[in-house]
């Protein structure tokens, strides 16, 4: 039986990369992130294989004790910045100080609860960014003000479809579309100057820049696997969000209405 030592070893370790993991970690960070916690326990064999829907931890105590190998299932992803430096520097407190792995465990609860913007402030920043991006491809002040709301308002839809689990692909689609059916409205309307501006404003909120960047830096360090895994991902949503766009500016059309 595996010592109960070795056990919350391993569970501090898992909890770490799991949080990295789920909040858009490199997979080499993580991996070392893992291997520093392992070897400040003084377990001298440590092994980690990390996909985007995996963690695989083999160690040994290397005193001729039997192998243990461990898999933690990672489901669903987004992107915190935040906790992915809070658990880097965690990891190397826990080299550096005397932490005990209850210790560890309590501060690595303390960041996997953690929630530094509530929901109000997080679409104060998706309306401001999608704002701003019309204004980047010549959206007037009108368009400004549109693509401000319309952005809140997606955001919005987007946690709405986090709460209810449902895949990317789905997601892009729908915000995307409700995005640019807002924008046809408020152009038909008179409130916006141009639609186009103000779709693409919306649009890139949802574009998988992470997704991408971490694709390469997987390349990059020779973590074929995930950068093939992530790009598929960047690929499938960027056309998520096309189809989500497209879809109503061609109904939209379809129905008599005019694109401006």
């Amino acid at each position: 039986m595996i010592k109960q030592m070795q056990k919350k070893i391993i569970i501090l370790a898992l909890f770490a990369g799991e949080i990295m993991m789920k909040s858009g970690a490199e997979i080499y960070r993580v991996e070392d992130t893992i291997t520093r916690i392992c070897r400040a326990c003084n377990i001298p064999y440590v092994e980690v294989f990390v996909t985007p829907t995996g963690i695989f931890l083999s160690l040994d105590k290397g005193d001729d004790s039997e192998m243990f190998t461990f898999i933690k299932r990672i489901k669903g992803t987004g992107i915190d910045l935040g906790k992915i430096s809070e658990i880097n520097q965690f990891s190397r407190d826990f080299v550096n100080t005397d932490l005990s792995i209850e210790e560890g465990m309590e501060r690595i609860k303390q960041i996997a609860q953690s929630k530094p913007y509530n929901m109000w402030i997080k679409s104060l920043g998706a309306a401001l960014a999608c704002a701003f991006f019309c204004l980047l491809f010549n959206g007037s002040i009108q368009d400004f003000a549109c693509a401000f709301v319309i952005g809140a308002v997606s955001y919005l839809l987007s946690i709405g479809f986090e709460q209810l689990e449902t895949n990317y692909f789905i997601k892009g689609f729908c915000c995307t579309a409700f995005a640019a059916f807002l924008a046809l409205i408020c152009t038909a309307m008179g409130l916006g100057n141009s639609s186009g501006p103000i779709t693409i404003g919306a649009l890139m909120l949802f574009v998988p820049g992470v997704a991408i960047t971490n694709a390469i830096r997987d390349f990059l360090v020779g973590d074929m696997l995930s950068g093939v895994a992530r790009t598929a991902e960047a690929f499938f949503i960027a056309i998520s969000l096309a189809t989500g766009a497209g879809v109503v500016l061609r109904l939209w059309v379809l129905f008599g209405g005019k694109i401006i």
